[in-house]
């Protein structure tokens, strides 16, 4: 019969508490326990605390927990019985039970939720969102295919279907160059927790092509700055400001649209004059952004009473600057990308350069607008890029443009 004993073998304070399986002459096996007690207060005989500690609440639950422990492994001892497993290791698993190698799956699009939940706290909302997106499309390719992709399935062979497919799609090349670079990161944080991935993983490269950088010059700002107040109704002179505003700030649809007078504050420059200051956290990167506000900015805020305009969704407000550059006539022939509600693809051609305007062109038009007159270094801690390579590809500037800027200081 069995039987299940507790004791210390240590003077020392705190002494860990051993627990002793017996079976006859078949079995005799020892482990150490997660409980600790001071010898002086162990009572040897009745193997528990002294009994006099009892009324103390921390005693009286070591007792309980002890009691329960011896229990439980005579009840697992029982079922066991006979099992040639049952040895030193045996009684130690019982004891602290070994995890379960957590295991993933080397699915695509169910690792890609794996992917999020380990990065949910440490990337911006924006990134998991555009997993998300990801996600769905690989989904719609897989139907495609007509079968589930696995991680070792990213190679060569899939870049290419993935590229056709993407175009077929109307994806623009370099949409799916990121999506790919995205799968790929995906792939590479499958390998670091045991996934094997394919040998041509590291070495699939996407390209980046040359777009359109569709901005408003200088002059077409001006054209939209006289714009009469009559000629706009309410919305159209709101998206009017905001689109103004974006052309002096240089920042994204997702922050300037958040834009409060409580952002910001005035500090004194070299001259000891008063500057006026925006402080915000980029919604993209989480990156803490403090920018001066351009004079003309100031002015418009003026109208507002020291407040930013009305906030409005980034779908009216996209609407709304189109009518606002139609009617400032901003309309040169200018070689973009439209999609086709009829033909259920993006075409390029050269459109009147209004039907090309979205949230994005202030951004570009202020960081284009501004290179050569503001040193780089300025101009990318306005816009937050953080390599001048990125910022320079941003606004299309080649190495010959680069070049011929060069050429006013030779």
């Amino acid at each position: 019969m069995a039987t299940i004993n507790l004791l210390i073998q240590s003077k020392k304070d705190p002494a860990t508490i051993y627990i002793r399986l017996r079976d006859g002459k078949i079995l005799d096996i020892k482990a150490k326990t997660n409980y600790h007690i001071n010898p002086i207060d162990w009572d040897k005989s009745r193997q528990r605390p002294l009994k006099k500690l009892l009324k103390d609440i921390k005693y009286a639950n070591l007792e309980t927990d002890l009691l329960a422990l011896k229990s439980n492994l005579l009840m697992e001892y029982n079922k066991a019985k006979g099992n040639d497993t049952i040895n030193s290791q045996w009684l130690k698993d019982f004891i602290n039970p070994p995890k379960e190698e957590e295991k993933f799956s080397d699915r695509l699009v169910e690792y890609i939720d794996t992917y999020i939940d380990f990065k949910k706290n440490d990337v911006a909302k924006a990134t998991i969102v555009k997993c998300n997106v990801i996600k769905q499309l690989l989904i719609r390719y897989e139907k495609h295919i007509g079968s589930s992709l696995l991680i070792n399935d990213i190679n060569n062979d899939f870049k290419r279907s993935f590229e056709k497919y993407c175009l077929n799609e109307g994806y623009a090349k370099n949409t799916t160059a990121k999506n790919i670079r995205y799968i790929k990161s995906f792939c590479k944080h499958a390998k670091s927790n045991g996934i094997e991935t394919h040998p041509q993983l590291d070495s699939l490269k996407t390209k980046y092509y040359k777009v359109d950088h569709i901005y408003l010059s200088e002059a077409e700002i001006k054209k939209i700055e006289k714009l009469k107040v009559d000629e706009l109704t309410d919305g159209l002179k709101n998206a009017k400001d905001w689109l103004l505003i974006s052309c002096y700030c240089g920042q994204r649809v997702s922050d300037f649209m958040r834009f409060k007078k409580s952002m910001i504050r005035y500090e004194e420059n070299k001259k000891g004059k008063l500057k006026p200051l925006l402080e915000f956290t980029q919604v993209k990167t989480g990156k803490v952004m403090t920018i001066p506000l351009h004079k003309k900015i100031m002015r418009i805020l003026e109208n507002y009473d020291g407040e930013f305009p009305k906030k409005i969704s980034d779908q009216r407000y996209n609407e709304h600057i189109k009518k606002v550059c139609e009617k400032a006539k901003i309309k040169v022939l200018t070689l973009g990308t439209k999609f086709n509600r009829e033909s259920k693809q993006k075409e390029t051609k050269k459109y009147p350069k209004w039907e090309l305007v979205t949230s994005h062109i202030g951004r570009r038009s202020f960081a284009t607008n501004n290179y050569g007159k503001i040193p780089t270094s300025f101009l990318m801690h306005m816009t937050g890029h953080t390599t001048e390579k990125m910022f320079l590809t941003y606004i299309g500037k080649s190495n010959k443009d680069i070049a011929m800027e060069l050429t006013k200081y030779f």
